[in-house]
C-alpha cells in the first residue's frame, strides 16, 4: 500500500514525537509498504522519511518546487513531484495514497486531516485514516469533535470514518485492516 504520512515540519519537536515518528515508517516499510508525504527533511515528516528509509521502502516526496529552493526538502525520496501549488499538493496525495495516517503536527496537519476526513463523510473516497495520538497529542481535537457531534454540528458517524492510535502496531492495523461504514454501507480497505 501507498501510505500518505501527514505531520509537523517544525524543527523544535519533543523526541518523543519524532522517535514514534520514525518507527512507524519504519515498521510500515518492513511491512511492504511505500510512503508518500510532503517532502519535508524536518519534523515529523522527516521522521516518517527516515523510517522508511532505514525500513527499507520507497518514498515519493510531494512539494511545489518553491521549496527546491528553502533547502527543506528530504534529499533520499526515490521520486519527487513538483505540483504547482499546496493545494495541488494534496489533491497528488489524496489521489496517489491507499491510506492516511496523521501524525502530530499543526494548522497544515489539521488542515489535510480535516480534507481527507470529510472527503470520506461525503463518500468521495473509502481510504483509511488513522489518527497517530502519540503521547496524547490528539486527546483535545478528538473530544473537540466527539463534543461538536453532541452538538449536532458534525454528524455522529464521523468519528466512526477515523481511527485514534495511540501505538504505532494501531496505526499500521488500522491502515491494513479498515473497516468503516459509510450510509449503512460495509467498507473493507
Amino acid at each position: 500500500m501507498r501510505i500518505c504520512v501527514f505531520g509537523a515540519s517544525g524543527t523544535q519537536l519533543d523526541d518523543v514525537y519524532i522517535k514514534e515518528t520514525e518507527a512507524l515508517g519504519r515498521t510500515l516499510a518492513r511491512r511492504g509498504h511505500s510512503l508518500i508525504f510532503g517532502g519535508g527533511k524536518n519534523g515529523l515528516m522527516g521522521a516518517a522519511a527516515r523510517g522508511f528509509t532505514e525500513g527499507g521502502g520507497k518514498i515519493v516526496g510531494v512539494a511545489p518546487g518553491f521549496f527546491k529552493e528553502a533547502g527543506v526538502l528530504y534529499p533520499l525520496c526515490d521520486e519527487f513531484v513538483y505540483p504547482d501549488s499546496m493545494r495541488d499538493r494534496k489533491k497528488y496525495m489524496e489521489d496517489n495514497a491507499d491510506a492516511f495516517i496523521v501524525a502530530p503536527g499543526g494548522i497544515g496537519t489539521y488542515e489535510e486531516f480535516f480534507e481527507v476526513l470529510t472527503l470520506k463523510q461525503l463518500a468521495r473516497m473509502s481510504k483509511p485514516i488513522a489518527v497517530f495520538n502519540v503521547n496524547g497529542f490528539y486527546d483535545s481535537l478528538y473530544r473537540l469533535i466527539v463534543d461538536n457531534t453532541e452538538n449536532g454540528f458534525i454528524r455522529k458517524q464521523t468519528t466512526e470514518l477515523f481511527r485514534m492510535c495511540d501505538t504505532v502496531e494501531e496505526a499500521v492495523d488500522c491502515v491494513e485492516n479498515d473497516v468503516y461504514e459509510i450510509n449503512n454501507i460495509r467498507f473493507t480497505d
